[in-house]
């Protein structure tokens, strides 16, 4: 991609307010929060804010994708913002600088984009172009039961949508949008800077291509809206509490024929009263006699879905001793995961007759394995 006028000129990271060696997920927490803090919808009638969100766009639209933002770092080093081209040569250089050096200097950089292009007039063109739309944050709380066995439902959300009045093109319905005569619908307008033609968004359309004369009376020629609207989700068996599901494309709407973003739903898991979750392993509790717990036994447990479960308790089990039972636990897409039953020990609080009698003479013949102390 050929360097941008532009390049030269900002700091598009000042303009995210973060550091030129900050990472790309800061980087992206950045545009975000700025986003919704200056989006037009957020501020109507604000024509600063509105000019702030440009910025702010065109900054992440370099800086937040991997190949732009190496080739901005080289501009920066030989621009003004990286020591100028001044009298002694872009990154301090001296001596004269002619057309020809400057294009063997950018063809190292941009892989001889300019390099191939030694005549005059090489041209770098870019206007605003489309615009992906914003990621949208929702929340979804589900029982335990649900979240194992996976479900579909509805997510009830508030957010940008494309007009249904005039479905996003911000037209008055009965109108159409009509082809902006200063850019020739390209949405960008050449600049000629000599050795090189540079490119900027087209004031008159501003970036669009398209002039509309009578906006959508709803959206006030923006295309979007904001309105409550439906979400089906599908959420897979064997979600994590915690868990973030992407789904593709229901964000909100792009801008000047951009794609939707994507929308993020985070899961909350309610707990069960009677299974927790070891990853794809159900963990639940077995009480147990302690002549059960000496002489062994056969007992069930239940499965999350009701269904029972037999398994052997050893003799000598000891409390808290954990039985692994194959394959019933949480179904994903992976396998399944196990039921462990862990042992519980009952001990009566008032024992009375015939049990007290009974423990009393076991007890005459159960060594202590206490150490005593004298």
């Amino acid at each position: 991609m050929a360097p941008q006028r532009e390049w030269f000129e900002k700091d598009y990271y000042k303009v995210l307010g973060v550091p030129d060696d900050a990472p790309a997920k800061e980087i992206t927490k950045a545009y975000r929060k700025l986003a919704r803090q200056y989006h037009p919808d957020a501020n109507p009638g604000d024509k600063g804010a509105e000019e702030r969100f440009k910025d702010i766009s065109a900054a992440y639209d370099v800086v937040g994708d991997e190949a732009k933002r190496k080739e901005y770092d080289e501009v920066r080093k030989l621009g003004p913002m990286g020591g100028g081209f001044g009298a002694s040569g872009p990154g301090g250089f001296s001596g004269t600088f002619t057309e020809g050096d400057l294009s063997d200097l950018l063809s190292g950089v941009f892989s001889g984009a300019a390099g191939r292009s030694r005549r005059r007039g090489a041209t770098a063109t870019r206007g605003t172009g489309p615009l992906r739309g914003a990621d949208l944050n929702a929340e979804l709380t589900m029982s335990f039961e649900d979240a194992a066995h996976g479900i579909t439902t509805a997510l009830q959300l508030v957010s940008d949508a494309a007009c249904s009045t005039c479905h996003g093109n911000g037209a008055k319905p009965g109108t159409t949008p009509r082809l902006c005569q200063a850019c020739g619908g390209r949405g960008v307008r050449d600049d000629n800077q000599g050795f090189f033609s540079f490119s900027s968004p087209c004031t008159t359309c501003r970036g669009t291509g398209a002039i509309i004369d009578e906006p959508c009376p709803t959206c006030r020629g923006s295309g979007v809206e904001r309105r409550p609207r439906e979400v089906k989700v599908r959420i897979p068996a064997g979600v994590a509490d915690g868990r973030t599901i992407r789904l593709k494309g229901r964000g909100a709407p792009g801008r000047n024929g951009g794609p939707p973003g994507d929308l993020l739903v985070e899961v909350h898991v309610t707990p069960h009263p009677d299974f927790a979750r070891e990853g794809d392993d159900l963990v639940t509790h077995v009480p147990v006699t302690y002549p059960e717990a000496v002489l062994g036994a056969d007992v069930r447990v239940r499965r999350l879905d009701g269904a029972p479960v037999a398994f052997k308790v050893k003799p000598g089990t000891h409390p808290g001793q954990r039985y692994r039972l194959k394959g019933h636990g949480i179904e994903t897409a992976k396998g399944k995961g196990d039921l462990v039953a862990v042992v519980d020990l009952v001990v009566p609080r008032e024992p009375g007759g015939a049990e007290r009698r009974a423990i009393e003479e076991l007890a005459k013949f159960t060594p202590t394995p206490r150490t005593e102390v004298g």
